[in-house]
């Protein structure tokens, strides 16, 4: 099953000349929800994770699919001013604007090896900016999943150093 098919396409979305590529279609059918999960599994080998980390909110989607087929926990990367206690924060530019993320402060166990998972790759912003966070907070980056990239953007050079996986690339 190709699971390009299954992504919808929103144009003009959340602004004018942006292409939205949606992966919602795959959540509903248990069989592409699989196949995320075995396109990673072939991928990542589970030594190489302790825990995976979902970017709001979608992301959040596939580090819990990810997190079950591996038998690991997950932690959550959010927009600013959405977890409680003390927490680690980073602004940064994203492809249609600016944002701020953040993750708890004692979450990660120092030297913890992460995964960071998020639906799309576009300019890298929010993957790099989530990635500094773990570090900060003593996690260690084994790799990031991500369903889409679009390649034209080119945000997978500021991540040339980690383990990287795409399933969709447009």
């Amino acid at each position: 099953m190709n699971l390009k098919d299954k992504i919808a396409e929103y144009p003009n979305f959340p602004k004018k000349g942006i292409l939205f590529r949606d992966f919602s279609p795959v959540l509903k059918d248990p069989s592409s929800l699989s196949q995320i999960a075995d396109e990673f599994v072939k991928h990542f080998h589970p030594k190489n994770v302790d825990v995976f980390a979902g970017i709001e909110s979608r992301g959040f989607l596939l580090a819990t699919i990810l997190a079950l087929r591996y038998n690991k926990g997950i932690v959550m990367v959010r927009k600013a001013g959405k977890l409680p206690g003390k927490t680690a924060k980073l602004s940064y530019t994203i492809e249609y604007g600016k944002d701020t993320i953040e993750i708890q402060k004692d979450i990660l166990e120092k030297g913890q090896r992460v995964i960071i998972c998020d639906d799309l790759l576009a300019t890298g912003g929010t993957a790099k900016a989530a990635g500094k966070l773990i570090e900060k907070v003593g996690g260690e980056i084994t790799g990031f999943a991500f369903i889409i990239e679009l390649t034209e953007l080119n945000g997978i050079k500021g991540l040339s150093k980690y383990n990287c996986k795409s399933l969709v690339k447009y």
